[in-house]
């Protein structure tokens, strides 16, 4: 069973979640829009993991007997002036969700609650890929800083991405 507190925290990070996914959503129609449709395609799988890692955290909500309370989504950004800027704002944004699994995981361990946790860990070791994987990125985008062959070699490499189902999802119903 969830203390009040810990459930209370678990859903502020289900809606931190969906707003995440949403503001990917807006990067990938953004960089669609302007030509980039390998950018748009990682943006777009980083819209598909943030909804899984919201679903993650509703079935664990679920699974022990707590209640998920949906909040509405704020409004996120639609337009940057670069890839960079995406991908700086990425960053941004990742360091961000990274406080917020930290401050999750400091409630589970002011509660005792062990389970929670467990399962933090999983968000724990994804939030330094995450940041990891915006960081490489911004590199090779500094790199190649004015040359649209250079850029046009990171969209297509960006293109290839592809979703896949995140561990924690793929032995629940989803």
């Amino acid at each position: 069973m969830l203390s009040e507190k810990v459930e209370k925290a678990l859903n502020a990070q289900i809606n931190a979640e969906f707003w995440s996914a949403y503001l990917y959503l807006s990067m990938s129609a953004d960089a669609m829009q302007k030509g980039y449709k390998g950018i748009a395609n990682w943006f777009s799988i980083q819209f598909q993991e943030e909804q899984a890692h919201a679903q993650i955290f509703v079935n664990y909500v679920l699974s022990r007997g707590g209640k998920v309370t949906l909040a509405p989504i704020a409004a996120v950004k639609t337009e940057w002036a670069s890839s960079l800027e995406m991908f700086q704002d990425t960053l941004q944004h990742e360091q961000k969700v990274t406080s917020l699994i930290d401050e999750l995981c400091h409630i589970a361990m002011a509660e005792k609650d062990f389970a929670t946790s467990n399962m933090l860990n999983w968000f724990v070791t994804e939030q330094v890929e995450e940041e990891d994987n915006a960081r490489t990125i911004i590199d090779q985008l500094k790199m190649v800083e004015g040359n649209s062959v250079g850029l046009y070699m990171i969209d297509k490499e960006l293109a290839a991405r592809t979703y896949t189902v995140p561990a924690p999802l793929t032995n629940s119903a989803q």
